[in-house]
């Protein structure tokens, strides 16, 4: 890349407008905070919200979702938004440091309970890069990006002693304060607050809860622990926390990462049945009036005008909690996309991304920037003039020029999609080369041109082989340099990185 592009993208100096060319993947050359206080920012993260899970973004959705259709109606929708991955963990870690979670040791599927923390220590983050600026930073939610658990034993086979302080968790990430679970589904089934359990989780999970795996069967919980209660009280904790923050002074990063709609499926009593269809459509609901809840609440302590609210889907809707139903229904959850959460396939990755931001984003507008949660972090380095170093989001673009619409060309090169079990594919304007792999022989190239395919239905890669052996070498240099944004390069944490087969460990070797 021209030396113009790194500039652009680590220098954000004034200007009166911003250059941009047609190879450009670059942050603009100026922020927007200028010299007033810099705006507070509230990140909404559904989890399994598949990007037809809004009504106003579905046309032919049937499952009413009044608060998410208001945030459409007042800030920008990009429509070719995508999770870093198909699933969870990956997606998560993304978003938080602007990188691509398969240059961590994690190749596939997702952290397991009591699994180590995945984010390394030393690595820039969302929030620390944020506390530099002055903000208090807060996560609300689902963590599920480890931590490290006192007692004998590995993963899901430790037995924790839960007396110890957690250590290496959330508020040793850049956050000054956490409440919520690590995962709703996994142990221990009780809430978080900081580095340690608030309720200690004494009884066992009962053997009979058909919600819960097989595999945690009689875990540690905390008596009387209901899975439906879980998302009202993040919610309201939320809602208490900006009531407080705004009364500070102080600007605020909230990171609310949602448990729901993902299992186990749990509406509350005011839910439960509302929807006429099915518990998932129920949790559809309430996971709307959640987030209403949150908005509702920036705009009672009258901070709306300088907060910055970002909600998306941490990857595609799940196929296993009822999406079945959902289609008998009418209710596309995914949309016209092929394949659901955990796919290569755009259901798994394709997600609903929604920014708000009065005054700056012009309601009701929409981009077709081919966009990634992975953007999050260099976008808000661009409003607060913050100087990335090179060795921090390495896989992360600024949307700002989408945002206030100065966009005249891509801002993204291309980006890279990843799935559960470790599959690769990297998109290009309009086209998307998948590589079906095995953990030995051939894989299979397929090329969809999704302008003309948006349900990738016709296999292109035996008419243009010129554009998959293309696609594959710009894969492999992001792969060799350690990103895939102008810059220096860097090292990935593994050296098995194998674009071509399946991964042979979850856990790739460390590089030595």
């Amino acid at each position: 890349m021209a030396d113009a592009n790194l500039t652009s993208r680590r220098s954000f100096l004034a200007s009166a407008a911003a250059a941009m060319t047609a190879a450009s993947c670059a942050t603009p050359r100026r922020g927007v905070a200028g010299g007033k206080r810099p705006p507070n920012i509230v990140i909404i993260l559904a989890d399994d919200f598949g990007v037809g899970d809004i009504a106003a973004l579905n046309m032919g959705g049937v499952i009413p979702t009044p608060h998410l259709d208001r945030l459409v109606s007042q800030g920008m929708s990009f429509t070719d938004a995508h999770s870093a991955s198909a699933v969870c963990t990956p997606t998560r870690y993304g978003l938080l440091t602007g990188r691509y979670c398969w240059r961590t040791c994690l190749q596939s599927w997702v952290l397991d309970a009591y699994e180590p923390p995945l984010i390394a220590g030393d690595r820039l983050t969302l929030p620390k890069m944020l506390k530099k600026h002055g903000y208090a930073t807060a996560c609300i939610g689902k963590w599920h990006l480890g931590a490290i658990w006192a007692g004998e034993g590995e993963a899901r086979n430790k037995k924790p002693d839960f007396s110890v302080p957690i250590q290496q968790g959330p508020t040793t990430r850049g956050f000054d304060y956490y409440f919520g679970t690590e995962v709703p589904n996994f142990p221990p089934f009780t809430f978080i607050e900081n580095d340690h359990v608030v309720v200690q989780p004494t009884d066992p999970m009962p053997e009979n809860d058909p919600t819960v795996h097989v595999g945690f069967k009689g875990a540690p919980m905390a008596p009387g622990w209901k899975f439906e209660e879980i998302l009202p009280t993040l919610t309201s904790k939320c809602v208490a926390h900006i009531h407080e923050r705004a009364q500070s002074g102080q600007p605020f990063f909230l990171y609310f990462p949602m448990t729901s709609p993902h299992e186990p499926v749990s509406p509350s009593a005011a839910f439960k049945g509302k929807s006429g269809i099915a518990p998932i459509a129920d949790f559809l609901m309430e996971t709307d009036w959640s987030a209403g809840q949150v908005l509702d609440a920036i705009d009672a302590a009258g901070i709306a005008d300088n907060t910055i609210v970002i909600f998306a889907g941490d990857n595609g809707h799940s196929a296993y909690t009822g999406l079945d139903v959902l289609v008998q229904h009418g209710h596309m959850a995914t949309g016209p996309y092929r394949g659901h959460k955990g796919d290569i396939w755009e259901g798994g990755h394709r997600v609903p991304f929604i920014v708000r931001w009065p005054g700056k984003v012009a309601a009701g507008s929409s981009s077709t920037q081919l966009a990634c949660l992975n953007d999050v972090m260099a976008t808000c380095a661009a409003i607060l003039h913050e100087e990335l170093p090179d060795d921090a989001a390495e896989d992360s673009v600024s949307l700002l020029p989408a945002l206030l619409e100065r966009d005249e060309a891509p801002l993204r090169e291309a980006l890279v999609h990843h799935d559960v079990k470790g599959q690769f594919a990297i998109r290009k304007g309009p086209w998307k080369l998948v590589i079906l792999a095995g953990k030995e022989g051939d894989p299979k190239f397929e090329l969809y041109n999704l302008e003309q395919d948006i349900a990738e239905a016709q296999d292109l890669a035996g008419q243009h082989p010129e554009m998959v052996a293309q696609m594959l070498a710009l894969l492999d240099e992001y792969v060799a340099k350690g990103r895939s944004t102008p810059g220096a390069p860097q090292s990935n944490d593994t050296l098995n990185i194998d674009v071509r087969h399946l991964p042979r460990e979850r856990w790739a070797h460390p590089r030595t």
